[in-house]
């Protein structure tokens, strides 16, 4: 499983634990995206560049951390196609992967400690889609999610056109 991974300067420390640990799993190999030691970054260019390697399908999962996680949800939800959750339960993280098909996991630094988030993606890395009855709700989201692009595209091309 090919993981992007990414973080502002607030989730540097989180960031490298869990690369860490990522690396130890059969299997698994991740990509840094995120900011390095020292380094400022504006936390949405982070999460928009993760979300949308895992969108083209670059990468099977992300995992996005800030100080809350929200700010990097937020922005990665704004990308086609990307369902992102903020999680720091193992009951949500377990629903986000098997009720919404979530890709990409927010985790705030200021929020959840490293043995926690170590934890919680490992239960996130288990589970899959369970599909069933969340099929059809999933499939909700994808078209509300194309209408607005749609929406969006039209307004362009008036724009464009002067119209």
């Amino acid at each position: 499983m090919n993981i992007a991974i990414g973080c502002d300067e607030a989730a540097y420390q989180l960031k490298m634990v869990m690369i860490r640990h990522l690396k130890t799993k059969p299997g698994v190999a991740v990509t840094d995206f995120g900011a390095q030691a020292g380094e400022t970054v504006l936390y949405p260019d982070v999460a928009k560049a993760v979300a949308e390697a895992v969108a083209r399908g670059d990468y099977d999962r992300g995992i996005l951390f800030c100080g809350t996680g929200i700010g990097m949800c937020i922005t990665a939800n704004k990308v086609p196609g990307i369902r992102a959750a903020v999680c720091h339960d193992p009951f949500s993280t377990e629903r986000a992967r098997k009720s919404n098909d979530a890709q990409i996991l927010c985790m705030g630094e200021r929020i959840i400690g490293p043995e926690l988030a170590q934890y919680l993606v490992d239960i996130w890395l288990q589970c899959d889609f369970s599909g069933g009855g969340s099929t059809p709700k999933v499939e909700r989201i994808k078209e509300i999610e194309h209408t607005y692009y749609e929406q969006n595209k039209n307004e362009q091309n008036k724009d464009e056109k002067g119209e």
